[in-house]
């Protein structure tokens, strides 16, 4: 009974004592072997069981993968002395362990110090260009700024860097600093932009009177040409209407033309029969219920209305 206590106890120590000496390293992990809190052989970065010796050496773990930097948002002043809060993102990750463990410990210290140089560099990137090259990240083909003056037209003047040539420059001055640490640095942006309270009216008013300025110019111009095509309307418009007078002209021109001569060939033929029929007209015309006609007896008018005797 003694001898199988025993063995079960070399069994239970066997196995504490494997247990103590190895360790595994996942695929997203790398790890950094201490003794006594000095750093021991190389990094291991393959996955996969590995051993240590038990009891005296610990097992530091490490990221492999992208890590993920969140700045606090921070005010920071422009080459042209606008105050904008400016909050920044970035992507890194452990490149070498065994000087990241040395330099900085954990991931924490490493966000720390990444965030310490990140946010340096990136209020020298934004102290070196005016506000509108950080707030927009290309020129726009729409906007024709005129030559007033620049206080004016600053939200809409065109740019030859924009926020994307700023946050490239930040990663280009960040790299060598922060690859002393193990670090590689992967990507920085803005998250957000904003105006200070103080510049934020200001901004936004420059920025609704310069659009109205651009919006009144193209009103300008489309009651201009408005005004061309209306001109043309009315110039054809009266081309048309004096040629359709011209025709009428004409055609009664021709009717009173023909007209006559049907009259002269009738008065030819029946002189005294055209006269009568004239009068009778004229009477039709002339002479109503209301009309009172002061005549003598020799009037021609009246000739076919005397009774003759």
């Amino acid at each position: 009974m003694r001898r199988e206590y025993a063995y079960l106890a070399i069994f239970a120590a066997v196995l504490i004592l494997l247990r103590a000496s190895t360790f595994i390293v996942d695929e997203t992990q790398q790890a950094i072997i201490t003794q006594f809190g000095e750093p021991r052989g190389e990094p291991i970065t393959e996955s996969g069981l590995h051993f240590k010796l038990p009891f005296v050496q610990k097992i530091n773990y490490f990221e492999k993968r992208f890590l993920e930097w969140d700045g606090e948002a921070d005010e920071m002043p422009t080459r042209d002395k606008r105050f904008l809060a400016v909050d920044t993102y970035a992507r890194w990750r452990i490149a070498d362990p065994l000087k990241f463990f040395q330099r900085l410990r954990d991931e924490r210290g490493g966000r720390s110090r990444l965030g310490g140089i990140l946010d340096g560099e990136t209020r020298n990137a934004i102290a070196q260009h005016n506000l509108i090259e950080i707030v927009r990240s290309s020129n726009r083909e729409d906007a024709e700024v005129s030559e007033e003056s620049e206080e004016e037209t600053s939200v809409l003047k065109k740019i030859t860097k924009g926020r994307n040539d700023i946050t490239r420059l930040i990663l280009e001055a960040a790299s060598p600093k922060v690859k002393d640490f193990g670090i590689d640095l992967i990507d920085v942006q803005f998250k957000r932009i904003n105006y200070v309270e103080e510049v934020q009216k200001d901004v936004f008013a420059r920025m609704i009177a310069e659009r109205k300025r651009v919006a009144a110019r193209y009103r300008s111009e489309g009651e201009g040409e408005a005004a061309r095509i209306g001109g043309e309307q009315e110039r054809e418009l009266q081309r048309i209407q004096s040629e359709a007078y011209r025709s009428a002209q004409e055609i009664r021109g021709e009717a009173d033309g023909k007209a006559t001569q049907i009259y002269a060939a009738a008065y030819n033929r029946d002189p005294s029969f055209y006269a009568f029929t004239k009068s009778m007209e004229t009477y039709e015309k002339g002479v109503d219920s209301q009309t009172t006609l002061v005549l003598t007896t020799k009037a021609d008018l009246l000739k076919y209305l005397v009774r003759l005797e």
